[in-house]
């Protein structure tokens, strides 16, 4: 990956939207030549998707809790279960599995307390837990879906 690529990226990374001729003249390149760089960083996986972000309090989701899971059980059919559990709960938007005291940790996005409330409930229906702790955020700080691209091809 070249200087161009990682401009490529970073611009995408600002507005995925970017016509292709205006993201070629920005980096030096003919639109065919960054339109192939582009599909080519597509193909390698480094681009994984182009999507719209949206406003979460906009959209009444605007209450963000980090919840922090921790289990007695770690074999296989049981992080099987917990995980096919939670990809059916649309309000957790990530979920990690994490080194430490906490096993895993999900950001959850509700409208409001009762909203996060039933998301608990039914989290704590599908799967053995040992421990939920939840944190709800006052105040974002920084948000930002963009990756550092100072490490490529260190």
């Amino acid at each position: 990956m070249d200087k161009q690529d990682r401009q490529i990226l970073e611009l995408l990374q600002q507005d995925a939207s970017l016509p292709v001729n205006e993201l070629a003249e920005q980096v030096g390149l003919s639109s065919t030549a960054c339109w192939r760089r582009i599909q080519k960083l597509e193909e390698q996986g480094v681009i994984r998707r182009r999507v719209a972000l949206l406003d979460g309090a906009k959209l009444n989701v605007g209450v963000t809790v980090f919840v922090a899971v921790r289990t007695s059980r770690h074999d296989t059919r049981w992080l099987d279960q917990f995980h096919a559990a939670v990809a059916t709960i649309p309000e957790v938007v990530e979920l990690y599995r994490m080194a430490g005291e906490t096993d895993y940790l999900m950001r959850v996005v509700v409208p409001d307390v009762a909203a996060y409330d039933r998301v608990y409930k039914r989290l704590i229906r599908m799967a053995e837990l040992a421990d939920v702790s939840s944190s709800f955020a006052m105040e974002q700080i920084k948000y930002t879906t963009a990756l550092p691209l100072e490490y490529v091809g260190v």
